[in-house]
């Protein structure tokens, strides 16, 4: 599985982005796939997840309606839509899928099974 993430860049604090992932073959075998973030000098962060089956999402609490997560099965795509930016969401996004199905999304780095090479969000104040 690869998987190709893009759609970053820079914009001013109150914007918006979207990024993509791409998987590169029909992931119907895989059970979640999630976006996780990562700050210069800090941990790497769960963002968001989405069942690829059935859409059921989770997120991180502390961005709970100004990030929403979806996904284009026909297109092999995640999508992560982001709004009302911040200078502190300044990071490298990472996508990535989890081939484990469990009872929940997961949203921890280590049960996620392949990564996108991330894409750079910067947000000016």
């Amino acid at each position: 599985v690869q998987l190709q993430a893009s759609g970053g860049g820079l914009v001013q604090a109150g914007g918006s982005l979207r990024l993509s992932c791409q998987t590169s073959r029909r992931t119907i075998s895989a059970y979640s796939v999630g976006w996780f973030r990562q700050a210069l000098g800090k941990e790497r962060e769960f963002v968001a997840a989405i069942d690829w089956s059935g859409g059921s999402t989770d997120y991180a609490d502390s961005l709970k309606g100004r990030f929403t997560i979806s996904r284009d099965v026909a297109k092999n795509t995640v999508y992560l839509r982001m709004n009302s930016l911040k200078p502190e969401d300044t990071a490298v996004y990472y996508c990535a899928v989890d081939l484990v199905r469990r009872e929940r999304l997961s949203a921890i780095q280590y049960e996620y099974d392949y990564w996108g090479q991330g894409t750079q969000v910067t947000v000016s104040s």
